[in-house]
Parts: structure tokens; sequence; C-alpha cells
């Protein structure tokens, strides 16, 4: 190469271009795009499975925000309000009772298994009413004929109705049971109904939550209750304060009825209601 060719050689320069975007070959170092890089961080499993865990939580909150609403609506209307308020929209009632069973997976003992045990200790031949039965796991557990009633009826074995008007023959049932479910502010009517269908020598079992029945903050007292009920027409047998949770009460009913009742005075009994968490 002459001289004058290596100087020509040496002013050549390749043109710069600053400003020319890179070129996608393939090459696997090259820079990610913003967009990129946003949908494979879309796609992380721990982001995933934060973002799963945050709207399981808020679906628990409304849910139980829900219930919290029914529940106190059930505590402080009467039968026949809340019966026409599920019949509006039925689909309140399985809200209800899927905070409700929540609510009662907190318990170490559930009253409406210690009825079942009482029950199977008793004569398969009794006839036994439901009152507010929810799910009817008495009916699913004993070999007894039950009456299984409750306002809302998903159940073909169940009865909807209102229970202080429960579709059933005067005198026929040997076992009337309530398991948290003295819950409207007209709950002695539903006490009377249980001693309507009742024979003569019947039982009346009744479970509710302990704070209900604590003069010391507002609850009833419940040997005002007891004497209420004795007067209707029962024998007082028991009350079992043994568990934390609930107390049991347990009356037979008479075999003579009074005639000339006297105006039975009923305590109020005190709303349980669930705080905001």
């Amino acid at each position: 190469m002459t001289k004058n060719e290596l100087h020509s050689t040496k002013k050549r320069k390749r043109p710069r271009n600053h400003h020319k975007p890179p070129i996608n070959d393939g090459d696997e170092h090259e820079v990610p795009s913003a967009s990129a890089a946003k949908r494979r961080k879309s796609k992380d499993p721990s982001s995933i499975s934060n973002s799963s865990s945050f709207l399981d939580k808020m679906r628990a909150r409304l849910s139980g925000g829900h219930f919290r609403m029914i529940n106190e609506k059930l505590y402080t209307c009467t039968g026949k309000e809340a019966l026409d308020y599920f019949q509006e929209d039925p689909s309140l009632f399985n809200l209800y009772h899927a905070g409700y069973k929540m609510q009662m997976s907190n318990w170490p003992e559930k009253p409406v298994n210690v009825i079942i045990k009482w029950l199977k200790n008793q004569s398969p031949s009794l006839v036994v009413a439901d009152f507010g039965c929810g799910d009817a796991l008495i009916a699913k557990s004993v070999k007894n004929t039950v009456f299984s009633l409750d306002l809302v009826s998903n159940d073909p074995k169940v009865i909807a109705c209102d229970m202080s008007n429960a579709p059933i023959v005067s005198s026929s049932v040997d076992v009337a049971v309530f398991c948290l479910s003295l819950m409207g502010t007209n709950y002695q009517s539903y006490i009377e109904e249980a001693n309507r269908v009742l024979k003569p020598g019947g039982w009346l079992l009744i479970a509710e939550v302990k704070s209900r029945f604590d003069p010391n903050n507002g609850g009833a007292d419940p040997e005002k209750f007891s004497k209420a009920i004795s007067e209707l027409g029962f024998n007082s047998v028991k009350q079992d304060f043994s568990n934390k949770m609930f107390i049991l009460f347990y009356f037979t009913k008479k075999d003579k009825q009074n005639s000339k009742k006297k105006e039975t005075e009923w305590p109020m009994l005190k709303p349980c209601l669930y705080k905001r968490r």
C-alpha cells in the first residue's frame, strides 16, 4: 500500500449515530423494555400470592360486616319481620349462616352437639321439634323423627315458617329445642308455641349464649327467665352453667295446665351483637 493510500484510509471514519435504537437481535444480554419488565413482574408468583391474600382478607371483612348487620337485625326485630326480611332476599340467609358457622368454629364446644348427645341417650321414638334448626344438624344426627323449623328452607326436610306459628299439630311433640335461636324481640311467643306443640311431660331444651343471662352486664336474670317459663306451664329440671360460652336450660311440660294463667313477666334477653374488628 502506497503512502497516499495509507493516508487516505486514516482519514476515513465510520459515521456516528448516537440516536440509533438498539436492534433486537435476540441477544440474551439485551436490556428489557420497561413494559416487558412490568409484565414479568406482574407474573411473579409472590406478587400473585400477595394479591390473592389481600383479596381473601377483603372478602372476609365484607362477609363479616354483612353477618354482623344481619345478626343485629334478627336480634332487634320480631319473628314475622325476620321472615319477611329473608323472603325478600333468601341469599341473606345463606350469608348469615356462613358467618354463624365461622363464629361457631371458635367455640371449644357447640351446644347443638350437647343436645344431640342428650337425645341419643333418650328413646329414638321421641318426636323432636327443632326451632331455628339452621343446617338441621340434629335431624341429620339422630334416629328420631325431627321437625326442623327455620325462617328459610334450602332443604326439603326443613320447614320455613315464623317460629311463633309452626305448622305442627298441638300436643304431638316429645322434645322442643331452641339452640341459640331465641333471637326475636317476641321470643316468648316462640316458647308459647313450643308449649302448644309439646305433649304433657315433654321436654323443652334451651341453649343460649351465656352473656345474655349475665345481669351484671345487662343480661337477663336466669332465675327470672326460668320463673317465666314455669308460669307458662313447665317444671324447671336443670340449669347447666358448666360451659364457658353457653347456658343450657332443661324443662318438662306439666301434665296439668293452669287454665287461669296470670300475665307472665318475661325478662328482656340481651341481644348477642358482635363488635366490629
